[in-house]
């Protein structure tokens, strides 16, 4: 490039008239790209290095946040034991909000059977805790663990839990 402004270059038999000048570029331009270029790799350097900033780091924080926001652990302080107070409390709960699928007497209709021996997500009270927190939503039952939360998920298993050892 040349420091001489206005020259033309002589492109106009190929470009349908139009002229085409060497202009340098501005001074502030260029200052300005420099700027930007230097910035990039400082700020590079420091985001991996200087300040050890990472997608994983970031991860494993919000992951150990929600963990202690949202535990997932259903098993906490009695929720799921045998008791007749837990039993008491799942077969209200069950009446409110699963009889009409499971029948008053949990022998099924529009949902499975919950007394007989054949389980199809498992017979465990883990596996009934599991079932009711995640649902089935291929086969209509709703996700019930945001809506009951851990303890009454797990009175709620306790219940069909001890009708189903009563069937056996």
């Amino acid at each position: 490039m040349s420091k001489i402004t206005d020259e033309i270059l002589g492109h106009a038999d190929e470009n349908d008239g139009i002229e085409e000048y060497d202009n340098p570029l501005p001074d502030w331009w260029l200052a300005l790209l420099v700027i930007t270029i230097v910035w990039a790799v400082g700020y590079a350097v420091n985001y991996h290095f200087v300040s050890d900033h990472s997608q994983v780091a970031y991860y494993e924080a919000e992951m150990e946040a929600a963990a202690t926001r949202w535990p997932q652990d259903t098993t906490e302080a009695g929720a799921v034991a045998l008791t007749d107070d837990n039993i008491a409390a799942g077969q209200e709960i069950f009446t409110t909000n699963c009889v009409a699928c499971h029948g008053a007497t949990l022998e099924g209709g529009i949902g499975p059977n919950l007394i007989d021996d054949e389980w199809i997500h498992g017979g465990e009270i883990e596996d009934i805790v599991r079932t009711v927190t995640e649902g089935v939503p291929e086969k209509g039952m709703l996700t019930w663990g945001p809506i009951l939360g851990p303890e009454k998920v797990g009175k709620v298993a306790a219940f069909v839990y001890s009708k189903r050892l009563q069937e056996q």
